[in-house]
């Protein structure tokens, strides 16, 4: 690993997984005003810290799983490896303090959405573990880990929609259309990074081509669906968070014509920032 002076200072919030918990937080706040919630502050601060546990956790099963050497293995894995045993601690420190704000400070059904994620937590370790030695892209755990990013942003907040729709199940999430658009968008997101890798891996134009397809299809498909979400809300309320998912979705587009112009490192920072972007935007259009 390069000395830290020489890494980029833009780099460092990828290097210690803090990207992940950023773009949670984002659309957290997005959910909430879209639902027209008031959600407490230690709502934001258990899924800050749960995401960021799970990150770290996730990166030190790849190096703990992964010989080294392996090309799936970058800067960043190695800064959790040079900092282990201490990121497993700190991860689990993070687990556990967020496990305490949600059973002590949150409403008593966030148990029921626990279980939920509990579950697509499981399934992705496992994918994570079957996929390890697997140099092509990992579809299904990408699917997995969209899915559970997605649904345990918004039920952080849809907790207290539950409070005043009680008859409600914790599984309406995975039907609720924003939902689906921003897990979408999470996959896609997640997906985009292996593509871009695979990509620069193997070197063969043609597999480079079937990648392009791969992404581009499907964030087509994003897109065109964000738009008819937002103009079938008949109040409009949804309207602003479409919106922010289309912008999302078409600067990864962008990203994904321009990607031969950026080192990995500098695009895994980008589609990050691509996920963040919106929020501005987001907010013009619910203020007006």
């Amino acid at each position: 690993m390069p000395e830290s002076r020489r890494t980029p200072s833009w780099l460092w919030p990828n290097l210690l997984s803090l990207d992940a918990p950023v773009v949670a937080l984002v659309w957290f706040f997005m959910f909430e005003r879209t639902w027209r919630m008031y959600v407490p502050w230690n709502a934001a601060l258990a899924l800050g810290l749960a995401v960021w546990g799970i990150y770290v956790l996730d990166r030190i099963a790849d190096v703990k799983l992964l010989s080294a050497g392996d090309p799936k293995l970058g800067l960043r894995h190695e800064v959790h490896r040079r900092w282990l045993p201490w990121a497993g601690w700190a991860a689990l420190a993070a687990l556990i303090a967020s496990a305490a704000l949600a059973g002590f400070t949150m409403p008593w059904e966030i148990v029921h959405y626990g279980k939920v994620v509990l579950v697509l937590m499981i399934a992705f370790f496992v994918l994570t573990v079957f996929n390890m030695q697997d140099q092509e892209i990992p579809v299904f755990r990408n699917i997995v880990a969209g899915i559970t990013f997605g649904y345990g942003t918004a039920m952080a907040v849809h907790v207290y929609v539950f409070l005043y729709e009680p008859t409600q199940s914790p599984l309406v999430l995975l039907i609720i259309p924003e939902v689906i658009a921003f897990a979408f968008l999470c996959v896609l997101n997640i997906s985009a990074i292996h593509f871009w890798e695979n990509s620069r891996r193997t070197g063969d134009p043609e597999k480079g081509a079937e990648n392009d397809l791969s992404l581009t299809l499907p964030l087509t498909v994003l897109g065109a669906a964000c738009l008819v979400f937002a103009f079938r809300d008949p109040n409009s309320t949804t309207r602003p968070f479409f919106y922010a998912v289309l912008i999302a979705t078409a600067l990864l587009y962008v990203l994904n014509r321009q990607r031969e112009r950026f080192s990995l490192d500098a695009l895994r920072v980008l589609a990050d920032l691509a996920m963040i972007a919106p929020l501005p935007v987001f907010f013009a259009l619910s203020d007006s």
